[in-house]
């Protein structure tokens, strides 16, 4: 009982034995339980999977351009439903831009409880402040840590390897429109081994016997959407 909560004490542990009719001193509980080299401690992966639903991650990622350009995206993601909640495209990105584009995603009394960022200099002073005035507690990833910011580098790797990795960028409305084309496909058909093989935005399984199966081509042709065609 004790290995497997950690979390329990002798008083604890004295009255779970009491209710299963083990009558024990709280001393002899105290003396044969397991001790821990250090108070158990809850690990980023049970923090990020105990309050996803109250999390949302925010980071750029770039895209070169076929003028040689680079553009930078601005993601914010729920951690939830690995919904895309919002997203932009500049060239210059800005602390001041970066709250803006929060403000955007988060409008009236919807902003979460807890926002994931990593400590990149474009989200400064003007972002910080924009954050705490909407009561957004801010949660800093360690430097260099990218596996403590797993849910966006697994959505970073899917938009280059899914999308971004077969086209050619030419500008920022390019890249909006197509990455909006993406989205769509993500949110609506794309399936998550982490969703049980569900989609961000679920949707029901269809029964076999409404007709034959037919596609519906998404993203240009690099990726389809399977349905029952009713006859």
């Amino acid at each position: 009982m004790s290995r497997s909560n950690p979390l329990w004490g002798a008083p604890r542990i004295h009255s779970e034995l009491l209710k299963l009719g083990i009558k024990l001193g709280q001393a002899t509980v105290s003396k044969n339980m397991v001790r821990h080299r250090k108070p158990p401690s809850q690990s980023w992966r049970a923090f990020l999977k105990n309050h996803a639903k109250d999390i949302v991650s925010v980071d750029f990622f770039t895209v070169p351009t076929a003028t040689f350009r680079v553009l930078f995206v601005f993601l914010v993601l729920s951690n939830n439903r690995r919904n895309i909640i919002h997203f932009n495209v500049t060239e210059s990105p800005t602390a001041a831009w970066t709250g803006q584009q929060i403000v955007e995603a988060f409008p009236w009394d919807t902003a979460p409880k807890c926002l994931l960022r990593d400590r990149d200099g474009k989200l400064g002073e003007a972002f910080i402040h924009r954050v705490d005035s909407m009561g957004i507690e801010q949660v800093l990833t360690a430097a260099r840590s990218p596996r403590q910011y797993p849910y966006f580098e697994r959505l970073l790797g899917s938009i280059r390897r899914e999308c971004l990795d077969h086209t050619i960028i030419f500008n920022d409305r390019h890249l909006r429109r197509l990455l909006k084309e993406y989205f769509h496909y993500y949110h609506e058909s794309r399936t998550h081994l982490g969703l049980e093989k569900d989609c961000p935005r679920t949707s029901s399984i269809e029964p076999t016997d409404l007709g034959p199966i037919s596609k519906v081509p998404m993203v240009g042709v690099l990726h389809h959407r399977y349905f029952h065609q009713a006859a």
